[in-house]
């Protein structure tokens, strides 16, 4: 597969502005209950070990509704409406996921299984989604989120010619070797026409290879590496490689910032967090700059305090944090010891409510590179409907996986099979409107659609966004 790089997804800057709005934002979130990436109502989340997780059997990371994936979203209403459905006593498994969601609105888990049991036995066509469940809670909620609404939406209208969308979720573990495993199982459900998923870049590729092999297409929503492009005729993504996000960076950096000496901390276990660094120091070399220092953040003697003295002495004038959600704290420690000594950029991972909260106002003046905020967008069908839903703003994940499901159903409308999906995604007349603007793909599987920088009256805190 060709990959063009003239063209790109929308990224948008997120600019954390001042101290003082810092104070007031965070007074103000604490108040709504919107800080720690959970909306009003919610649970608090709860921790799983990754080897606890990994020895979840496989038939027990697929659910259309039978368990509970999400652990930290469970309810009394909630339980009794999976139980029913595993009975399969649909009525009353709407009448207590109904209930569920009156009690706590934000759960995009119920109310996947709420859609799924109001078809109960009935005709439907079968999308997967695959999240990281047990072991990111954070991001594996936006997901749903995007997916839930989509689904809501998709059969509140009619469906897909008639037919609505069942959704089954897959826990992954954002692992790879997970990945390999749950894939093989959802190819033998001859039902599931297509896959949304998966969370990062190195668990998109596992499972590509299956997804691929047995002809299953898989739009993933949030995995950036460049690898990705050219992974398969089935993969496709609605949201931009890395290449495009480097380029954003760099040209803010050298631009903007008018710098050109830049230090930067990855994750060298890490194929997003490898990505993103490789294309930032190409870009930012090709932009007049410079990169004199590459820290990896998961290295055994790791020091921020030491790696920061270090940058300093080399000259350096801006950090740039391309760390992925497993190297998210130790990101965290490099701000807190910097202190806004240099200026700091950071890739959509660091996009994250631990940067509020851990961050505080050693965070101020970060940059984040994001494919998608509110604002661009705040009177839009999907803004107000997700409000609606959940009882407040989401974010560049939700819109993204909101847009890979619509893709999907677009795409059954034409031809409803497996094979008929990934011709009318691959198709250079597919087009569908989505929350971020059209969506349409590169032979590459790459989002079709313009580059776009927001300028100082669009960038919002980031803090605003779940």
């Amino acid at each position: 597969m060709s990959q063009r790089k003239n063209e790109a997804p929308a990224l948008i800057l997120a600019l954390i502005t001042t101290a003082a709005l810092l104070g007031g934002m965070t007074w103000w979130l604490n108040k709504q209950g919107f800080l720690g990436g959970v909306l009003p109502g919610s649970p608090a989340p709860t921790a799983q070990s990754d080897q606890a997780a990994s020895a979840i059997p496989v038939p027990q990371r697929l659910s259309t509704g039978q368990r509970i994936l999400v652990v930290n979203q469970s309810s009394p209403q909630k339980l009794a409406g999976v139980d029913a459905i595993a009975s399969e006593n649909y009525d009353q498994a709407v009448k207590q996921l109904e209930a569920s969601l009156q009690a706590n609105r934000n759960d995009p888990e119920a109310l996947i299984y709420l859609n799924n049991a109001r078809i109960g036995q009935g005709d439907s066509f079968t999308l997967a989604v695959a999240v990281p469940a047990a072991t990111a809670v954070d991001p594996a909620q936006e997901i749903l989120r995007g997916v839930a609404q989509a689904q809501a939406t998709l059969n509140q209208t009619g469906g897909v010619n008639g037919t609505p969308i069942k959704v089954m979720i897959v826990s992954d573990d954002n692992s790879p070797e997970v990945a390999a495993e749950v894939a093989p199982a959802l190819t033998e459900h001859s039902d599931i026409l297509g896959v949304v998923g998966h969370f990062g870049s190195a668990t998109t590729l596992a499972a590509s290879e299956v997804y691929e092999a047995e002809g299953v297409p898989v739009i993933s929503p949030t995995s950036t590496s460049v690898s990705i492009s050219g992974a398969g005729d089935y993969v496709f993504r609605t949201v931009p490689s890395d290449s495009f996000t480097a380029t954003t960076l760099s040209r803010y950096l050298v631009g903007d910032l008018g710098r050109q000496n830049a230090v930067i901390y990855f994750n060298a276990e890490s194929d997003y967090s490898k990505s993103l660094k490789e294309e930032f120091t190409t870009a930012l070399y090709s932009d007049g700059g410079q990169v004199l220092a590459e820290y990896d953040l998961a290295a055994p003697d790791f020091s921020a305090g030491n790696t920061l003295e270090s940058a300093i002495q080399q000259g350096a004038e801006v950090i740039v944090l391309a760390s992925n959600t497993a190297t998210l704290d130790q990101a965290l420690q490099v701000v807190a010891v910097n202190r806004q000594r240099l200026a700091m950029l950071g890739g959509d991972s660091v996009y994250n409510p631990k940067t509020l909260q851990v961050g505080g106002e050693a965070a101020v003046g970060m940059v984040v590179a994001v494919p998608w905020m509110l604002l661009s967008t705040p009177n839009s069908d999907f803004v107000t409907t997700s409000r609606q839903l959940w009882g407040g703003d989401v974010n560049w994940r939700t819109a993204m996986a909101y847009d890979a499901t619509l893709a999907l159903a677009a795409a059954l409308e034409q031809a409803p099979s497996r094979e008929g999906v990934q011709q009318a995604l691959s198709a250079p007349s597919f087009q569908v409107e989505g929350a971020t603007g059209p969506i349409r793909f590169l032979p590459s599987g790459d989002r079709n659609q313009a580059m776009q920088l927001g300028d100082r009256r669009t960038w919002f805190p980031l803090w605003l966004w779940l």
